[in-house]
């Protein structure tokens, strides 16, 4: 069995890699190379000889497709819980056995990070056509001191009327939840008694199966068609 050590140390490890401010970096222009007309732009094309027929130009290349989320059957991850939904009343998510679940974690004052996600997931169940009536989108709030249930139902609705946002009330514990799912978060440039401020967060998404057991880890910027290929494993 893998020392107690090493295993915090990898959990550590892969907590930290999926952890995103809600304002992600600008990609260098290795990471986010610009389309051929940018460039275009700022570079004189070649001379090209009079008679050179259109056809000698290279064929454009398809984008290779995007590898699947990360396998996570064999971690020790998850589990159920139980948190208030916008209609204020107790949610588990042992509640939705038997269906898929796309599961993740940010907050409604997210500037991109999150309603990126939303709008990815909304395109996934619509990529699933007539299997999307199997799956459930879960939108947990890390910011339960400004989502409040109205607020985390109204939010998540707005992308889709099928989508169940909870955030923590009374006695539910977060701080238990996000050690579940190994989600870490912290609030940055927040001044003394403002409630102004952003939450850097873990980003990405967990795909349940129908048995409610955490099975793939969807990273963020995962394209709709990706997310949906996964699920389909899980269907």
């Amino acid at each position: 069995m893998m020392p107690t050590a090493i295993r915090t140390a990898i959990l550590g490890a892969f907590a930290l890699a999926v952890l995103a401010a809600c304002k992600p970096e600008a990609k260098t222009p290795e990471q986010n190379p610009a389309p051929a007309s940018a460039a275009s732009s700022t570079a004189a094309p070649a001379e090209q000889p009079a008679s050179a027929p259109a056809a000698s130009s290279p064929a454009a290349t398809a984008p290779a497709p995007q590898a699947p989320g990360t396998d996570m059957r064999k971690e020790d991850i998850g589990g159920d819980f139980t948190l208030t939904d916008g209609d204020g009343k107790p949610f588990s998510l042992s509640s939705l056995k038997g269906k898929v679940v796309i599961l993740s974690f940010g907050y409604t004052h997210c500037p991109d990070v999150c309603p990126t996600e939303l709008l990815t997931y909304s395109d996934t169940l619509k990529q699933l056509g007539d299997q999307a009536k199997d799956v459930k989108v879960v939108f947990v709030s890390i910011d339960p001191e400004r989502d409040t249930p109205a607020v985390i139902g109204k939010y998540v609705k707005q992308f889709n009327p099928e989508f169940i946002g909870l955030t923590a009330t009374g006695d539910q514990s977060l701080p238990v939840i996000k050690q579940q799912y190994r989600v870490v978060s912290s609030k940055v440039n927040q001044k003394e008694d403002s409630e102004n401020y952003l939450v850097d967060h873990s980003s990405g998404a967990y795909l349940i199966d129908k048995t409610g057991e955490v099975a793939i880890f969807s990273r963020y910027g995962s394209e709709p068609a990706t997310i949906a290929a996964d699920i389909k494993k899980l269907l």
